[in-house]
């Protein structure tokens, strides 16, 4: 129940409505509300005035003059409110839905019960459509009250627990003290005191306790609605034209007197079917939203664990790494320590062994110094040239290489960083999946003469990092695939191929993680230019299917496969050098038709000129409104909404003369559907032409209109009823299309200069039911004019 208080309350000042009323729009105000929003206009802005003046109204606004007595601006929005002459002065307050609200000149004085009627030419615009409208002489009183809203309100009040609150608090509303049975108004003492003196006649009035009037208040019989024109009278009827309920007194004096009526008792009973029925719709939308919900919150905790065991996986990962640093540092380090031992050793040796000599020497230079101290001369002699030799040979041994340092004091490592710290920086996260199909465009795929171009692309929803493609060509005889391109590059031109031959093309893309599988298969054909019209067919749109099997050496093959995503292109194939078909149909089956020779006989010899090549489809489901209904194998579509949706057929045609026609099942004449063709994106959930991606025809049970771009053109009379048939006729050699009712042309040529892809298409509600025909030659008025030069 709570999510329903929004509807409950008002626009403008937020709380619960208070004597909500009716507007034209549907929308609803508290009537206090209505008055203070209340814009007084001049004479010469009234709608009466703009009429006698000759300023455009729109049929619409005098449609609602004449239903509602009220009139309806052309524009929209609060610009009214600056445009007048005699706008208030006072500034604007805003409400808590932001909704502007000019307050009333004065409060009124507290013996009034009732505020004066606003001025003749007051303008009153609706906070939630903005659109704005004039009141007539009876003001607010025109409008009827909603009391059904009243009630759901009292019961939703009614069943919360929380205290009463006053009604006629401006801001935060003060718990109430008193309820008047006769006002049937819940008041604080502040507002009792100022709005509902104990003087005058308001002496009389009972005031209880807040509990005692909300059980008074409901065991109290509900008020019924009576006629906004006819104040003392009930509703009895109802208008079928106006929408509205009226009184006996309107079918006999009023304005109601020559609409068609219905019994009251009956149109509620049938239009509470009719909500109880779209509210079951609404039901499933809503049932799918809360499973949906259901869904993301999952999602969110099931991503929330994900992060948490993906975090430690990470920390893993990076632990694993540092730990293989430290041991490669722990390695390092050895080898500088055993550079510094063994470095530490040389020197050590070098100091022993230099110390041991210069001992040596010192020795033997003090001994030679005491033998010179000698003053024998002969035993001098004896011992001088020994010593001397001792002396030169000492000497020679501290000679060159002696007295140098065998290790230097550096240490001649340098550590290598540089790769890991690329390592590092280049460290980042993967894609763990390999990228999706590539899709061939078909729209700009072609051959010409021995060439082929060949151009493709990701899916549109695809994240997954793609480095390259590769491109994969047959041998043109229906051989083993080889790759003619690797690269980065999206589009790709062949040369050099086989004249006349058919090949067949098909690509996938990679990256690091590994390679996508191959997309479907292109089929394309090469010819050689030979100048010759009579030899070109009008279907040449490629066709993507399976790997092509040349069973036999026809001249000519006529295929209808399944193509990109679940649809075909129709696909007429020629030799440029034979004008005949040999063909026998071997099977049919799911996918297409194949034309071999196994096991058959040739048929009989069939002139390609003379041939008429017709198409077999059915409606798409997969490209379908949700809305839409299918039977008889996807050929009879109906519809479960009142409003129009729209269905496509499966074949696409770009080029060469196609018709199909449409028979009507179920037509109740007030619907209008549309027929006629449209591109792939066409909108889905609005009538065929609204948009520039259609081009149709839309009928009723008397006439007959064009429209493309929400432009209407050429109407003509001729409509249709149960069992018509509609032909649609479009000549894309001449670029043109065509419609027809029960075999009588609609009007001249319907649109011309069309050229691109274009698919069948069908707006309908659920009054409307079609079937769709397929496969028909060409009518005769049209088969004689395409045989003129």
């Amino acid at each position: 129940m709570e999510e329903m208080e929004e509807e409950l309350k008002c626009p403008v000042c937020g709380s619960f409505y208070r004597e909500p009323i009716i507007l034209p729009c549907s929308h609803n105000l508290c009537q206090a509300c209505a008055r203070n929003i209340l814009v007084q206009t001049p004479e010469s802005e009234s709608p009466q005035s703009r009429r006698a003046s000759g300023s455009a109204v729109s049929d619409y606004d005098y449609l609602d003059l004449d239903k509602m007595s009220l009139y309806s601006e052309a524009d929209s929005g609060y610009g009214s409110y600056g445009g007048f002459a005699s706008a208030p002065t006072t500034p604007c307050q805003k409400s808590p839905n932001g909704v502007r609200v000019f307050p009333p000149a004065a409060p009124p004085p507290p013996a009034a019960l009732a505020p004066p009627p606003p001025p003749r030419n007051a303008c009153l615009t609706c906070p939630q459509c903005h659109r704005s409208l004039v009141l007539d002489e009876r003001g607010l009183r025109g409008f009827p009250r909603n009391r059904l809203l009243e009630g759901v309100i009292d019961r939703y009040q009614q069943g919360r627990a929380a205290a009463l609150r006053c009604q006629l608090c401006e801001k935060a509303p003060k718990e109430a003290a008193v309820m008047c049975e006769q006002c049937d108004v819940f008041y604080c003492d502040p507002c009792r005191l100022r709005c509902h003196p104990p003087r005058g006649p308001l002496a009389k009035h009972r005031l209880v306790p807040p509990a005692q009037g909300r059980v008074s208040r409901r065991l109290s019989p509900r008020k019924i609605s009576t006629c906004t024109d006819h104040e003392l009278e009930n509703h009895s009827m109802y208008c079928v034209q106006c929408k509205s309920p009226v009184c006996y007194q309107c079918l006999e004096e009023g304005k109601h007197s020559s609409h068609e009526v219905k019994a009251l008792g009956a149109m509620w009973k049938l239009h509470k079917s009719q909500l109880s029925q779209a509210l079951n719709g609404l039901s499933d939308r809503a049932k799918e939203a809360k499973e949906f919900l259901v869904q993301l919150r999952n999602m969110v905790q099931q991503i929330q664990e994900n992060s948490v065991e993906f975090e430690a996986c990470l920390v893993a990962q990076c632990d694993a790494l540092i730990d293989a640093l430290n041991r490669r540092k722990a390695q390092l380090l050895s080898r500088v320590n055993k550079e510094h031992e063994h470095k530490l050793k040389v020197v050590r040796d070098q100091i022993s062994h230099c110390t041991v000599k210069l001992r040596q020497t010192t020795g033997l230079m003090e001994y030679c110094l005491e033998v010179i101290k000698e003053n024998d001369p002969s035993g001098f002699l004896q011992i001088s040239d020994a010593l001397i030799r001792r002396v030169h040979l000492t000497e020679d041994q501290w000679g060159k290489g002696t007295l140098t340092p065998r290790m230097t004091t550096d240490f001649d490592l340098n550590l290598d960083n540089a790769p890991l710290l690329q390592s590092i920086h280049q460290l980042d996260f993967v894609q763990m999946k390999v990228p999706a199909p590539p899709i061939l465009q078909l729209e700009e795929c072609c051959t010409h003469n021995n060439s082929a171009t060949l151009s493709w692309k990701q899916p549109p929803l695809s994240t997954v990092q793609v480095e390259g493609y590769i491109l994969e060509l047959d041998d043109g005889n229906g051989g083993q695939f080889r790759e003619v391109y690797v690269g980065k590059e999206t589009m790709c031109t062949v040369d050099g191929l086989h004249f006349n031959s058919t090949y067949s093309a098909r690509v996938k893309a990679f990256n690091k993680t590994g390679v996508s599988p191959y997309s479907k298969t292109l089929v394309l054909q090469t010819s050689e230019d030979t100048q010759s019209e009579e030899q070109t067919l009008p279907f040449p749109v490629p066709l993507e299917r399976s790997q092509l099997r040349r069973m036999s050496p026809f001249s000519s093959t006529l295929n209808l496969q399944p193509s990109f995503p679940g649809r075909s292109y129709f696909e007429l194939r020629s030799s440029a050098h034979q004008l005949s078909l040999h063909s026998s149909l071997q099977s049919l089956n799911s996918a297409g038709c194949n034309f071999e020779t196994q096991g058959t006989p040739y048929s009989q010899l069939v002139d390609i000129k003379k041939m008429v090549a017709v198409a077999w489809f059915s409606f798409d489901p997969a490209s379908a409104h949700a809305d839409i209904i299918f039977s008889n194998d996807n050929l009879t579509v109906t519809c479960n909404s009142y409003d129009d949706r729209v269905v496509l057929g499966k074949t696409g045609f770009s080029k060469g003369l196609h018709y199909w026609e449409l028979s009507i099942d179920r037509y109740d004449n007030h619907p209008d559907p549309a027929f006629g063709v449209a591109r792939i994106d066409v909108l889905k959930d609005a009538m065929l032409g609204k948009d520039d991606k259609a081009w149709a025809m839309y009928v009723d049970n008397n006439r007959s209109w064009f429209m493309h771009n929400n432009s209407h053109t050429n109407r003509t009379e001729g409509g249709i009823t149960k069992g018509a048939t509609v032909g649609v006729l479009l000549d894309l050699t001449r670029r043109t299309l065509m419609f027809s009712i029960n075999e009588d042309q609609q009007g001249p040529v319907a649109f011309e200069n069309l050229e691109g892809l274009f698919f069948p298409a069908v707006s309908l509600n659920r009054n409307v039911q079609v079937t769709l025909h397929t496969g028909l030659p060409v009518p005769e008025f049209y088969a004689s004019r395409s045989a003129m030069p």
